[in-house]
């Protein structure tokens, strides 16, 4: 049996928020402009028909998932016991050879954000510093037999 997939308290909230809000607000909507355009007659022909249909469908399929997914999260809302170490929900700053920074978080698969440079744990870089501490150094195994060479220079966790 596998381990349940962790979540940060901050990325559980959000994804219970989506799905409140699709349950109360999104999915009425829909709903209701599926119905009025209906009424309109052929629906065949009925374009705003046809792509209420097809929201209200991806939206259904939305809600299942996360109905589904939310149970199975585990939520880590404490701090890991080895602080100076780098595990679930850490933030980390690393250095390259070239003297270029990088900051990053790991969070969980259902909350990783690119944009943020927020990653999954499941990610190799993540795996690779997984219990590393400040001035460690991490290989990375890249794609195109390619490696990153990287310098623990920060560790730190927001609970």
């Amino acid at each position: 049996m596998s381990r349940a997939p962790y979540i940060t308290a901050e990325g559980y909230k959000t994804l219970s928020d989506e799905l409140s809000y699709l349950l109360r607000v999104r999915r009425p909507e829909l709903t209701r402009a599926v119905s009025e355009a209906a009424a309109l007659g052929d629906r065949s022909e009925n374009a705003e028909y046809i792509y209420g249909k097809k929201l209200l469908r991806e939206t259904d399929r939305r809600i299942r998932f996360l109905q589904k997914r939310l149970p199975d999260l585990k939520v880590i809302d404490r701090l890991p016991d080895q602080p100076e170490r780098i595990f679930f929900g850490a933030f980390v700053e690393l250095e390259n050879d070239e003297g270029e920074i990088l900051k990053i978080r790991i969070v969980g698969s259902d909350e990783f954000l690119p944009e943020k440079h927020w990653i999954s744990i499941e990610s190799p870089l993540a795996r690779a510093l997984l219990g590393k501490q400040v001035d460690d150094e991490v290989f990375v195994q890249l794609p195109h037999n390619q490696r990153a060479n990287y310098i623990v220079t920060h560790v730190s966790y927001k609970i």
